[in-house]
């Protein structure tokens, strides 16, 4: 559990080191924004797996599209309320602003990075314990 946490606070470091320093390093704009959808996608995947840790990589990964695909469809959802929130920088980057079936497609790619940084991760984990 440990690993995963120190895996999934450095992915919420990058996260945010890429939408806040990634067009002044001259990133493209496509970058930063599935970039950081990829990285929200891995995100959730280790939060998956840290509440559900005895759960297999394929039952924590469907769980985490599922939640990606959740949010992503609450984007649909307007009220003045829920705008109001989007707006602000923790709206944005929690429940983001506007519905794109791209975003789907970076957080499947960044669950499935989860997925191979999770198993190398473990595999060291369980290497070191030998």
């Amino acid at each position: 559990m440990i690993v995963r946490t120190l895996v999934c606070l450095s992915t919420i470091i990058a996260g945010l080191a890429l939408r806040r320093f990634g067009f002044g390093m001259g990133l493209p704009a496509f970058v930063v924004k599935y970039g950081g959808s990829l990285l929200w996608g891995t995100m959730v995947f280790f939060l998956v797996a840290i509440a559900a840790a005895g759960w297999s990589r394929r039952t924590v990964a469907l769980i985490a599209l599922a939640v990606a695909v959740g949010v992503e469809l609450f984007r649909l959802v307007h009220t003045p309320w829920l705008d109001a929130f989007r707006l602000a920088t923790a709206g944005a980057l929690l429940l983001g602003r506007i519905f794109s079936l791209w975003n789907i497609v970076a957080y499947a790619a960044g669950i499935l990075l989860g997925v191979a940084l999770d198993r190398r991760a473990m595999s060291i984990k369980v290497r070191r314990a030998d």
